[in-house]
């Protein structure tokens, strides 16, 4: 945790101190679960490392994908989860390792009235969170299947660094709440088109994918 600044948390020297002070350093492997549903949470994590995903159950039981959180970037809905002492509606796992600071709970609301920074940094968590769900909506109302699994793709390739995707068809067709039949074919034919390349658990995407 000494290279907060460098991660590109731009916070208060007192603030940083204080994350040092309070924060805990946690390190999570793939599939690992950092928050999960009917769960009270009692941490607000800050991702130094890695990404996360954060899924919310439907009512007929299937998970749908809400948005990925990577560095620097934090989860509004356990900071409003901590604030307000409930249980967790969503779950949050690592893909790949990922590394959190904890923020304990009982620090949040005082560094929201001690810290301009602090306030400034969760008011655009809050923000970017809202409008990657309106994104999820607006995708899920609005777009085709086939166009959601070419922006699912994109996003894991922006998140990784890597044009290899790992991830099996069902777990595709779970985070875009649809059949593991539907997106085996729509990956197919990406296949076919020369888009993709498909593997045992793993997508490689090609050049010609963007065009």
């Amino acid at each position: 945790m000494d290279n907060l600044v460098n991660l590109g948390f731009d916070f208060e020297p007192a603030l940083i101190e204080e994350i040092k002070h309070f924060g805990e350093l946690k390190h999570f492997k793939e599939g690992d679960i950092i928050m999960d549903y009917g769960k009270y949470i009692r941490m607000m994590p800050l991702v130094i490392k890695g990404t996360l995903k954060v899924l919310k159950k439907e009512e007929n039981g299937k998970e749908i994908l809400l948005y990925y959180l990577s560095n620097n970037e934090t989860c509004s809905m356990a900071y409003s989860c901590c604030l307000e002492e409930k249980k967790s509606d969503v779950r949050a796992i690592a893909e790949g390792d990922v590394d959190i600071i904890a923020i304990p709970h009982n620090k949040l609301d005082e560094w929201l009235h001690k810290f301009p920074s602090w306030k400034n940094y969760i008011m655009r968590s809050f923000a970017e969170r809202f409008s990657e769900l309106l994104k999820s909506i607006e995708s899920i109302a609005f777009h085709k299947l086939d166009d959601r699994l070419i922006a699912y793709l994109k996003e894991k390739q922006r998140l990784s660094g890597s044009s290899v995707i790992k991830a099996s068809h069902y777990q595709i067709a779970d985070e875009l709440a649809t059949s593991r039949v539907v997106v085996s074919r729509l990956l197919k034919i990406l296949e076919n088109n020369g888009k993709i390349l498909l593997y045992r658990n793993e997508i490689k995407l090609l050049r010609d994918f963007d065009s």
